[in-house]
């Protein structure tokens, strides 16, 4: 028992007097290159283990042919040691190389360029999760440049339909300054309609930015369906006779809602003037009320003729009023006013935790909002 302590009191004089000797290397090394640093903690531990076999070595009083064994074997176990020390600590470097330039690429327009090298199981998690941001910085900067391109397709259009009534309003209040306007009383109504029209864009875009801005404060109370609806019908009535359209109300089911009732006739109200609107005369405008699921379904369904496949995913964008709206020809829906009337349509309704979708139908298209029923 005593040879044996001593034994290894000499070998740990050894490896401690060999790891004295590695922790200054170390500690240099440590903003140093990965590689380095896992050559260095190879060499000292290899180092501590030969000064600690050579000193046990030379205490035992070995023979030199014995001697000469031991010192062989420990440096081709050393030299194997840190040859797999030095392919280890390249494979990191490469890896870690192969990393950075794959972080290079995060954002950036041609999209997240994988390591082209195999890497351990952290440099893999890391490369994922780098995959991972790369993919949402490109979805975030889409959403930017459609937002920012919404934003100065709605500010053309509101300076063209700014642009037309006041042209107007002035051309009228001259022509009612010189004395020259015929019928007065004609002028001052046409006035009121324009600064009507005007008042109405107004609170479309104040509605808006407290949309956008989230600053929409709702006011819930339970109503059914059904009234929300008649509501609405009712609202709309009149200009549907005007434009000689038939307002149809049917299969509308009483179920109960949460919901503002202010925000959510004009809901209804903005699908059902722009439906009224495309749907040419003698035209027909349906609204319709289902049960499915834990949710109402409400549906306005006009005779527009329907919307371009590729202009769907568009319809509730800020400001889109559809390629139509660029020419004298009959609209399409959702063109009516600055194009603000869906984007407040979908606004509002996902404010009420609910969903605003639009497809096309035989004819016309159709417009649903899905409102979750109140509980029991």
């Amino acid at each position: 028992m005593h040879d044996l302590l001593v034994m290894a009191a000499y070998a740990a004089l050894g490896a401690g007097l060999a790891g004295l000797a590695g922790w200054p290397a170390v500690r240099l090394l440590r903003r140093r290159s990965l590689s380095w640093s896992l050559f260095t903690v190879a060499l000292v531990t290899v180092l501590a283990v030969a000064a600690g076999t050579i000193a046990v070595a030379q205490a035992m009083f070995l023979s030199k042919h014995d001697y000469g064994v031991v010192v062989v074997v420990l440096c081709m176990g050393s030299l194997v040691s840190l040859f797999v020390a030095w392919l280890l600590g390249r494979q990191v470097a490469i890896g870690s190389q192969e990393l950075t330039r794959a972080a290079r690429t995060v954002g950036s327009d041609a999209g997240f360029s994988a390591p082209a090298v195999p890497l351990s199981s952290e440099m893999s998690a890391l490369g994922a999760e780098l995959a991972a941001t790369s993919a949402r910085l490109a979805e975030s900067r889409q959403r930017e440049r459609a937002l920012e391109s919404s934003r100065r397709e709605l500010i053309a259009w509101i300076s063209h339909d700014l642009r037309t009534p006041l042209a107007g309003l002035r051309a009228m209040a001259e022509a009612l300054e010189d004395g020259v306007a015929d019928d007065p009383r004609r002028y001052h109504a046409r006035i009121r309609t324009e600064v009507d029209r005007l008042t109405g864009m107004v609170d479309d875009l104040f509605e808006l930015s407290r949309i956008q801005a989230g600053a929409l404060t709702l006011t819930l109370s339970r109503v059914s369906v059904y009234d929300l609806v008649g509501d609405a019908i009712a609202g709309a009535y009149p200009l549907a006779r005007e434009r000689g359209v038939r307002l149809i109300g049917d299969g509308i089911v009483p179920v109960p809602v949460e919901v503002d009732p202010r925000e959510m006739t004009r809901v209804l109200g903005n699908l059902l003037m722009n439906a009224i609107r495309a749907t040419p005369v003698d035209g027909t405008v349906a609204v319709a009320a289902r049960s499915r699921d834990r949710e109402v379904v409400v549906s306005v369904t006009d005779g527009c003729g329907g919307i371009p496949e590729a202009d769907l995913p568009r319809v509730f964008e800020t400001g889109w009023r559809g390629a139509a709206a660029r020419t004298p020809r009959a609209p399409v829906a959702g063109e009516a006013g600055a194009g603000l009337g869906l984007a407040i349509v979908r606004g509002i309704v996902e404010a009420h935790e609910g969903r605003a979708s639009v497809h096309n139908v035989s004819g016309g298209c159709c417009f649903e909002i899905a409102l979750p029923t109140a509980g029991l």
